[in-house]
Parts: structure tokens; sequence; C-alpha cells
């Protein structure tokens, strides 16, 4: 990616990626106003992208991009929990009136 100032007060950064070309171009005319203008030049064409991105499972991508944003913050909370040990028993879930011993005397 590149950018480069130039003497009229103009930012442009580019990037290119396959098939795309970014263009990002910031400028201020004069004192009260602000320009960005972002340009995209796709190869071979816009179309060619679409009839991709049709082709292509939509859902999968999203489930994917969800998968990569939180991936982070679980593996953090993961290292913040504690082991889980074998003394551990796991958790029964008891009905009302149950006795704790499970042998169903509710005495």
């Amino acid at each position: 990616m590149a950018s480069e100032p130039v003497d009229t007060g103009t930012t442009r950064a580019t990037a290119r990626l396959p098939g795309l070309e970014i263009e990002i171009v910031h400028r201020r005319p004069d004192d009260r106003a602000e320009q960005i203008s972002i340009n995209l030049q796709a190869t071979p064409s816009f179309e060619a992208f679409g009839r991709f991105f049709e082709a292509a499972n939509p859902f999968a991508f999203w489930l994917q991009a969800v998968q990569m944003a939180w991936q982070p913050w679980l593996e953090a909370a993961r290292m913040t929990m504690p082991a889980p040990t074998a003394a551990a028993a796991p958790l029964q879930p008891r009905l009302p009136g149950a006795s704790p011993a499970g042998n169903g005397d509710d005495a």
C-alpha cells in the first residue's frame, strides 16, 4: 500500500490486490471543505467477479469470516479458564423433589 502526499494538500493511497486495484484520494480544496474519493478498478471486470461470487457459497464465506473474527476472543477466554481436573464430576441435572443420591427415595 502506498501513500504519497502532494503539494496541493492531496493524499493518495493505493492498494493492489489480485484482480482489484483500490485508490483512495483525500484532499482539501479549501479550508471549509474536505473531499475523499474511492476508486475501484477490477480486472477482468466487476461482472466476472459477480459471477464468481454467485458461484461461491455466501453462507460458508460468512461463517469463515465470523470464525476468524471471534477466534482471538475465544482463545483468550479458553486461556483464562482453569484446567479441568480428573476429580471434577460432571454436573447432573436434578429434578425437583429428587434425592441427591438419585435413588428415588424422597424421604
